[in-house]
């Protein structure tokens, strides 16, 4: 089988299309002939070495679907032939609110999505829904769920609330803004693009402001009386000016920090506007599946920049690096 794996010869890493030996389930684990995958910034990352715990010959990818074409001993025969989106958590643990130290995510250091054939346990699965296609659905999982617990149990978002989600283009940022259109809040956004504002408020958002122009965040302020919530993946100086947006009692929830870390933080802002810092990165199982019924109740469909053959995986993990899609990248198989 065809899978994109990753050499580190001579500690260089590099990115290869390679052929593999198809695996074969074990007892509670079925095999998935992959429809579709779709990147993440976790895969550019591993492509240039920095990323944790890289194993050479590994192959990558953590958001996938497909049809089950083989079972392992124990697996009911229920799932075979169904098309299935794959839960990429491994081993969160027991406590809903922090993963596992030994947690990890498929396609690094465990095999991916990125390949013709995988395998994984049964209880890693879950249904395509029925309004979307075996492709769409590859879109979600990884990023889905990241948006997921950011945007509901870290910023508590509701009906009626003010949220801003900062450099909208990436797949978690529009998902955030998708699911709380969704749940009935007034989304803003941040880019330096104005074509990416202007994809953003045909998904649903109210208005932009460019990040790159220094008081963007006065403006923003201004336009909406504060906001109740901030979802951001930017980090840097923008944290600084994400919190004055911030209304009293707000919270300001990041889950990256493309830019680094803020050189200075307004402490006296934060306590007597009694306002909340929040960590977040993917979610427990349970937050999986409120996120696909998430999905299913409101018809919900990703935005897609751009669907690929599988054999141009390289190119399309060197354009995930310069951050200038807008949706998800997908690559199917045929």
């Amino acid at each position: 089988m065809k899978a994109l794996t990753l050499s580190l010869a001579e500690d260089k890493p590099q990115l290869l299309i390679t052929e593999k030996e198809t695996p074969t389930p074990k007892g509670g684990e079925v095999l998935i002939k992959v429809a579709a995958a779709a990147l993440n910034r976790r895969d550019y990352w591993i492509s240039v070495g920095m990323y944790p715990g890289l194993r050479s010959g590994a192959i990558l990818g953590s958001d996938g679907s497909g049809v089950v074409v083989g079972l392992g001993a124990g697996v009911d025969d229920y799932w075979l032939d169904k098309s299935v989106i794959i839960n990429p958590n491994i081993g969160w643990g027991d406590n809903p609110l922090v993963q596992d130290k030994h947690y990890t995510i498929l396609g690094m250091p465990n095999d991916g999505t990125l390949a013709e054939y995988l395998t994984v346990p049964v209880d890693r699965l879950v249904q395509v829904p029925g309004h979307l296609t075996i492709e769409q659905a590859a879109a979600y999982p990884l990023a889905g769920l990241t948006a997921y617990r950011a945007l509901f149990k870290k910023a508590q978002i509701q009906k009626g609330h003010k949220l801003l989600v900062t450099g909208i283009g990436g797949g978690v940022s529009q998902m955030v803004l998708q699911f709380a259109v969704a749940a009935g809040a007034e989304v803003y956004v941040t880019s330096s693009s104005p074509a990416k504002i202007d994809k953003a408020i045909e998904l649903g958002a109210i208005q932009g402001f460019n990040y790159r122009e220094e008081d963007w965040n006065k403006a923003a302020a201004k336009a909406t009386g504060g906001f109740n919530a901030v979802v951001d993946s930017v980090g840097g100086d923008n944290v600084d000016r994400c919190l004055k947006t911030l209304a009293p009692g707000g919270r300001y929830v990041t889950y990256g920090a493309t830019q680094g870390q803020p050189k200075k933080l307004d402490v006296a802002r934060l306590f007597w506007n009694q306002l909340q810092i929040l960590g977040s990165t993917m979610g427990n199982d349970q937050e999986f599946e409120e996120m696909w019924k998430l999905i299913a109740d409101h018809k919900l469909e990703p935005a897609i920049d751009s669907m690929r053959l599988f054999e141009r995986a390289l190119t399309a993990v060197e354009e995930m690096g310069k951050g200038s899609q807008m949706g998800k990248l997908l690559l199917r198989f045929d």
